[in-house]
């Protein structure tokens, strides 16, 4: 290839944003759009991209909350995907974002939401705004203002938080102002090599009417809304179940794992169709199909290629359901949604399978959960549980002294054996109580918005109440499950009883699906009746008191005897394609330059007019790897590694691009490049 995908995604941004379209109050122009103001029917649609790329250096990364896991390069950049439609006719609006992290805090939330208001009023809002993750167990740490979450990253990262806030608003504001008539159609699919149930034991647990919704123990379902502007694609959003898990807690890379590649995909092959992955009930799918215990594997035994392969599978399901797309029987959009505390939910019988009222419980930690999911890692995450090991943040904020736990929270929580309560520790409950929920409707499609991950039988069982709610085919509910907030997971009270991984994590006892199907049915009668439910509860805003643990970055200097941007590993001179081409550089730290919307690396090709690029940091092939030089704090070697594709020919070098930070705080660039060396 001769352009890069950031190029190409550069170039759409460029052409939406400078296409004449004219903003008046929020909307597009009337002389911006075909049959002028007189033309109300049918849709306004707006896909919007931007990077959100954290710090890929020296950071504790999120996802497998263990200490050990600090970042050292970049495999791809986090991207946050933003897609509006608008009905034309009534004026209603849906925001659904989707962004490349681990999970969407309660602190992005809260960040989000006033920069929204800041830029267009009341446009967009906490009802009508869905932000989502896809779950990649490979993004940056320290984003939540929860502790629980923080902690395996030694505290708040505002670097990381301040861009992943300012990729998601950027990217809804482009979507805005790409807003132009245009049409959505939904299309449908399965997929079954691409996730196995990790919890089976839990699984079967539930009733047989309900496990025979599901051969396999898995949910294969593929469902793709088709966005276009005209007869231009501008759009898919592919929704499935599975883990981002695929790189595993070895990889210490910063990516998007499986669903991000399968976004790079899509991307790389459609030039300004703009591709998200979310993910719906995936909290017991896992794709690492080997299922072996502290060996996540499969289908083959290296993580990388199982990373391209189950995202390659989802692109495929993804793009044969957006082909097969049809119109839907319903239009227009909708949107509700209400705050709850969580933590204290009182459950009405007809909503427990025991048919008694009930109640949820301050969250709870279980030692289940402390024993990780094994099909996922290659070892014990939660390092600061494990015995003879302290965390100092833990001490700091009195983690370390276990709380009077009241006898009714336990048998709330029992089965669990409670081995962190993390709703009762100071100086704020360590995970959100109060969590708003949320159902958005697009045409035919609902998507239950949950701040948790959801087993497929508790997702069932969601979809069954919120169908019946609002009187559609269950088909059409969907789970959007890390939403707006996060709080670990959601099993059925007969999965919980397994106390598996899933059930000790989920976090309010044995009924938190219980009382989640008693609010959302609520939620779902408000939707049908047209009823505003209030907004509940205030959530808790827990911005003023982030310490960070972790030391600054010290100034750079270069390695002794060496001036910055010298290479200090050549390549060969000659490569084949599918080997790896390698360069160290004499560098300075990535943290000094976060580089959103540019790049660390380059890879030129040679043409008759000079060099040309055709891959950089976000491209698949390439890896950014960082490291110290041993005995050394402050200086910093680079190594960049070119897989090369098939059929690639020609002269090449590599081209590192980073900025060293002085002792006067100064930040001064870096632009190095290899020797050249032939393809072919």
């Amino acid at each position: 290839m001769d352009v890069t995908r950031r190029t190409l995604l550069a170039g759409a941004a460029a052409t939406a944003v400078g296409g004449g379209v004219a903003l008046v109050a929020g909307e597009p122009a009337a002389s911006a759009t075909p049959g002028g103001a007189n033309d109300t029917s049918g849709y306004l649609v707006g896909c919007g991209i931007a990077d959100m790329t954290g710090a890929i250096a020296g950071q504790g990364m999120m996802g497998y909350s263990d200490a050990d896991q600090v970042a050292a390069g970049l495999l791809q950049r986090c991207w946050a995907r933003a897609y509006i439609v608008v009905d034309r006719r009534t004026g209603d609006r849906v925001v659904f974002v989707t962004s490349d992290i681990a999970c969407l805090f309660q602190s992005h939330h809260m960040g989000v939401l006033p920069l929204l208001r800041k830029r267009f009023g009341n446009l967009y809002t906490e009802r009508n705004v869905n932000l989502n993750a896809t779950h990649t167990h490979a993004s940056c740490g320290g984003t939540a203002w929860d502790f629980a979450y923080s902690l395996a990253a030694y505290g708040f990262k505002k670097n990381s938080y301040d861009a992943e806030i300012r990729g998601i608003v950027t990217a809804i504001a482009r979507a805005h102002e790409n807003l132009a008539p245009g049409t959505i159609s939904l299309g449908r699919g399965e997929l079954h090599e691409a996730s196995r149930n990790r919890s089976r034991v839990a699984f079967d647990l539930n009733p047989a009417a309900e496990r025979r919704q599901f051969p396999g123990a898995i949910d294969p379902a593929v469902t793709v809304l088709r966005l276009r502007q005209g007869a231009t694609d501008v759009g898919a959003i592919t929704w499935f179940s599975t883990h981002g898990t695929s790189l595993t807690d070895r990889n210490k890379l910063i990516a998007g794992d499986n669903k991000g590649y399968a976004s790079y995909r899509w991307e790389s092959t459609s030039p300004g169709v703009i591709a998200a992955f979310p993910q719906t009930n995936s909290g017991d799918m896992t794709p690492n199909l080997n299922l072996i215990k502290m060996r996540p594997t499969g289908p083959t035994d290296d993580n990388k290629r199982n990373c391209e392969v189950i995202g390659e599978r989802q692109y495929r399901a993804g793009r044969s359901g957006f082909d097969a797309a049809r119109p839907m029987a319903r239009g227009g959009v909708d949107s509700i949604v209400r705050y709850v505390d969580m933590s204290a939910v009182q459950i009405d019988g007809m909503y427990t399978p025991e048919g008694r009222p009930t109640a949820t419980t301050p969250a709870m930690m279980g030692a289940a959960a402390a024993a990780t999911s094994t099909e996922d890692n290659w070892r014990s995450q939660l390092g600061f549980l494990q015995e003879g090991t302290t965390n100092p943040l833990v001490t700091a904020l009195g983690g370390d002294r276990q709380p009077p736990i009241a006898p009714w929270m336990r048998d709330m929580q029992a089965p669990k054996l409670i081995a962190f309560p993390l709703g009762l520790l100071p100086p704020a409950p360590w995970i959100p109580h109060v969590v708003p929920l949320q159902i958005l409707r697009i045409g035919d499609l609902v998507l239950v918005a949950i701040p948790a991950e959801v087993t497929i039988v508790a997702g069932l069982r969601l979809r069954s109440v919120v169908a019946d709610a609002l009187r559609v085919d269950i088909d059409n509910v969907l789970i959007q499950g890390y939403s707006n907030a996060y709080t670990q997971y959601v099993t059925t009270p007969e999965e919980y009883d397994a106390q598996q991984y899933e059930g000790g994590a989920t976090q309010y006892g044995r009924w938190t699906l219980s009382a989640y199907l008693q609010e959302f049915h609520a939620l779902a009668t408000a939707m049908a009746s047209g009823t505003a439910p209030g907004r509940g509860p205030a959530p808790l805003d827990k911005s003023g008191f982030q310490p960070d643990l972790v030391a600054p970055i010290p100034p750079d200097r270069p390695v002794t005897g060496h001036s910055y941007g010298d290479v200090v590993t050549a390549p060969r001179s000659r490569y084949r394609p599918g080997q790896v081409a390698a360069v160290e550089f004499v560098g300075a730290h990535p943290n000094n330059n976060l580089r959103t919307g540019d790049t660390y690396l380059e890879v030129q090709r040679k043409t008759a007019t000079g060099w040309r690029t055709v891959a950089d940091d976000n491209d698949w092939e390439t890896e950014l790897h960082w490291r110290r030089p041993p005995g050394d704090s402050d200086a910093s070697v680079i190594r960049v590694e070119w897989t090369i594709p098939a059929a690639t020919s020609g002269r090449f070098r590599i081209r590192y691009r980073g900025d060293s930070r002085g002792a006067d705080g100064r930040t001064r660039p870096i632009d190095a490049v290899s020797s050249g060396f032939v393809v072919g």
